[in-house]
């Protein structure tokens, strides 16, 4: 019986994780190159019904998505499975379902005239954020797939290289919430650092 709870929370955690990724791609893929060449009454229209109900698609795939995703490090924290790399694409998950409920999702409310307020700097914070998962999606499902095959956990304690990956990735975090776009401002920009990172993080967490 746990065997197939598992199991269903796992396929759960795939399904949800396909709905928040997916929709995360097509905001900052092509939502985000629509809304510059739109016409005035499709961009009225597609802010006043489209985004909207994309965002709550986002928002609750990434919600089950995390849901799922406590449950099964709970099951997985006692087993071979329990290493450095699922610590690093679960720290990297967390990071990215906080932004979409407490950065992106609020700061849409704005900027799609659901709520008042700075319109164009809800929507700039908004977007920050929105890049910033994109950068953060490649890295973390690489370091959840790769928790499964590789080493386990030092008994000696955790890995100046964990550390330095998590430092990483806080700073980067940190930049999403007070920085600039940087090299993230273009979709080329975003998908190749998001590249650039995995490789980052996965040589710091195996070399030191």
């Amino acid at each position: 019986m746990m065997e197939e709870l598992n199991f269903i929370a796992r396929w759960g955690h795939l399904l949800f994780g396909i709905t928040w990724i997916g929709m995360l791609y097509y905001f900052n893929f092509v939502q985000g190159g629509y809304f510059k060449n739109a016409s005035p009454e499709g961009l009225s229209d597609a802010k006043a019904k489209l985004a909207p109900s994309a965002l709550w698609w986002f928002r609750w795939g990434a919600m089950f998505t995390f849901i799922t995703g406590l449950y099964l490090l709970h099951t997985i924290s006692a087993s071979l499975k329990f290493n450095e790399y699922i610590i690093v694409g679960a720290t990297l998950g967390t990071l990215m379902f906080l932004n979409v409920w407490i950065i992106i999702w609020p700061a849409q409310q704005i900027a799609l005239g659901m709520k008042s307020g700075d319109g164009p700097a809800a929507g700039a914070k908004a977007l920050l954020a929105s890049r910033t998962n994109t950068l953060f999606s490649a890295p973390m499902a690489y370091f959840m797939l790769a928790s499964a095959h590789k080493a386990q956990m030092p008994t000696e304690g955790l890995s100046n290289g964990l550390w330095a990956a998590l430092a990483i990735v806080i700073l980067l975090e940190v930049n999403a919430i007070f920085g600039k776009q940087g090299p993230l401002a273009s979709v080329a920009g975003v998908v190749h650092m998001s590249l650039l990172l995995t490789a980052a993080l996965a040589g710091v967490l195996y070399f030191l």
